[in-house]
């Protein structure tokens, strides 16, 4: 049974750094593209981030580019999300998603393209 759970959210200030884990159970870690995901309040869950399976291919989405940056560690079957000068836009649930399947890049920026999901984690920044 694939698990994915988050942690590292919390309340933070404007301008703070922030760093969100995800682990990884009951899959081959190696095998998955991941994906970083968030959802505020009354909005669509958007793309924030996604990573090859390698730790390369990364992109980002514009809105945070420059600030988050996505990691993997596939010995310990982990992807992190870094977040640096985050603003109070950054205020979502972030999720974390896998994907086994081949994908183009456009198609890793899209919902669809995963089959897991993390039950999420908060992110508050306060002005």
């Amino acid at each position: 049974q694939v698990q994915l759970v988050e942690s590292g959210g919390g309340l933070v200030q404007a301008g703070d750094s922030l760093r969100l884990s995800c682990a990884a159970s009951g899959l081959t870690f190696s095998g998955f593209t991941m994906g970083w995901f968030r959802q505020a309040p009354g909005k669509e869950r958007e793309f924030v981030a996604t990573i090859g399976r390698s730790g390369s291919s990364i992109y980002y989405a514009d809105s945070v580019k420059g600030r988050f940056a996505i990691s993997r560690d596939n010995a310990k079957n982990t992807v992190y999300l870094q977040m640096a000068s985050l603003k109070p836009m950054d205020t979502a649930v972030y999720y974390c998603a896998a994907t086994s399947r081949v994908v183009y890049a456009s198609q890793r920026m899209g919902v669809k393209a995963y089959d897991y999901w993390g039950q999420g984690t908060q992110v508050t920044v306060s002005s």
